[in-house]
């Protein structure tokens, strides 16, 4: 769906030019919701300002199913963005206007029929959970329900492509949620491909299929989410995954493991099946479990006693268990 090849793009400034992108590469499948992670600076909003046609770069190509749509000209320009629909970073709707006057504005400005509007707008007021809030204006809104109303605006023209840069930013975790959610069901019930630019990693980890790491410009890491966190190199799994500290001092095991379990089944059931299996005590000793929108996904640091404790290990690892062992002292104590 989206394709952006060695993309670059710098600005000027009184000490010299600032490059924003640098070569930047980056594939978002069709009816996927791809996460760009990047903290202020790092280039995010500049990458989603390019793909929204809102500005130009200096040099590599984007595509939209396979056409070029970063050398178009103006009547090219125009329908491609009709494909793709912005929520804005921050602050955006016309304070004198109430929810439903907000999402509506497009349609007004297209020409569209009253009734026609009004049965669009109903459409969306439903999709973002704020049916009751049509007559609402933004500033008796909560910030994650402007930023709902933001949403359902830019869906307004059923676009192929959401665009959302950095969602949740100022929104309480309540309101962030409540955003995340209409996000996932424009994909889901509207079949939108969406690209969320944000700072926070917790947002990708809650929505996203893929992921890209983005600093200075750069891509750090790119994959698919569930792929990544299994990686024990992964920036992303760092970011996203329990952090795991060292046993409690005094503690001993013949061997100490870190594993990522991903699944219902892995996580539900491989350690206590190891332990029944090989006849050893297997003692959960650091890290925690997490869901990847709707997968768990645990990483443990696992204590392991009995003699055949390398044998469980192995088991695990066999199963799909992600096992890195870790250094240890006399009697497994983590060194």
């Amino acid at each position: 769906m989206i394709t952006v090849e060695n993309l670059t793009k710098s600005f000027r400034s009184q000490t010299g030019p600032v490059v924003a992108l640098d070569g930047v590469t980056l594939d978002v499948p069709a009816g996927k919701i791809a996460g760009v992670v990047g903290a202020a600076g790092s280039g995010k909003s500049t990458l989603a300002r390019l793909i929204a046609l809102q500005d130009r770069p200096d040099s590599g190509v984007i595509r939209l199913d396979g056409q070029n749509i970063s050398t178009l000209d103006p009547r090219g320009l125009r329908a491609a963005r009709s494909r793709i629909g912005v929520v804005p970073s921050g602050e955006s709707l016309l304070g004198q206007r109430t929810a439903a006057g907000n999402i509506a504005l497009p349609l007004e400005q297209a020409g569209m029929d009253g009734p026609a509007r009004r049965a669009k707008v109903g459409k969306l007021l439903d999709l973002i959970g704020l049916t009751d809030k049509a007559a609402t204006y933004p500033d008796r809104l909560t910030p994650g329900q402007r930023r709902r109303v933001a949403v359902a605006r830019a869906l307004v023209r059923e676009p192929d492509v959401l665009l959302a840069d950095d969602p949740t930013a100022g929104v309480d975790p309540d309101g962030a949620a409540g955003v995340l959610t209409v996000l996932d069901r424009a994909r889901t019930e509207l079949g939108a491909t969406v690209l969320v630019a944000t700072a926070d990693a917790g947002v990708v980890r809650k929505i996203a299929d893929d992921v890209a790491i983005l600093e200075h410009g750069r891509i750090l890491e790119h994959g698919g989410l569930l792929d990544l966190v299994q990686d024990p190199d992964s920036r992303i799994a760092k970011a996203i995954l329990p952090a795991i500290t060292d046993p409690a001092p005094g503690s001993a095991h013949d061997r100490v493991a870190d594993v990522v379990l991903v699944g219902f089944a892995a996580v539900g059931a491989l350690l206590p099946e190891a332990s029944a299996r090989f006849g050893v005590d297997i003692s959960v000793v650091g890290g925690g479990l997490t869901r990847l929108g709707e997968t768990p996904v645990a990483r443990f640091r696992i204590g392991v006693s009995g003699e055949r404790a390398d044998s469980a290990i192995a088991w695990i690892a066999d199963r799909g268990g992600l096992v890195r062992q870790a250094a240890t002292g006399p009697r497994g104590v983590a060194a």
